[in-house]
């Protein structure tokens, strides 16, 4: 059997520029897609905390170390330049791959930049 789990996130990522006449669908700092572990052209599915959007689409390579999140294409429709998202990759992995298998978990500050790493999410208490 196989199953679909979270590969990598950068949570709270917020939305820099809103470009429905680009190419490409998201632009991410290089510097972050690398920190993420997210491939250029890999699917990723984008979270918007601000108006509850939820879409799939796929990342794209911007300038390093720049702080650029682009939501771009038909996808501009679904953020606007301020909007906090959360934006995921997910792999198909073995139950013998899942069992040790670590998520990279990256936590952004408000100018997309890396506060914190971590491999888990912690458990939700009451």
């Amino acid at each position: 059997m196989q199953i679909s789990l979270l590969k990598s996130k950068l949570h709270h990522a917020n939305v820099t520029h809103s470009e429905l006449e680009y190419e490409g669908s998201c632009a991410i700092d290089g510097a972050l897609l690398k920190a993420a572990n997210i491939q250029e052209y890999e699917q990723i599915h984008i979270y918007n905390l601000d108006n509850g959007e939820r879409f799939t689409t796929y990342a794209i390579r911007a300038q390093e170390d720049s702080g650029i999140i682009s939501v771009n294409g038909a996808a501009a429709h679904k953020a606007n330049p301020g909007d906090r998202v959360i934006i995921c990759t997910y792999a198909i992995l073995s139950q013998q791959e899942a069992s040790v298998f670590k998520p990279t978990l990256i936590y952004l500050n408000e100018a997309n930049q890396i506060k914190d790493t971590r491999t888990a999410i912690p458990v939700q208490v009451a």
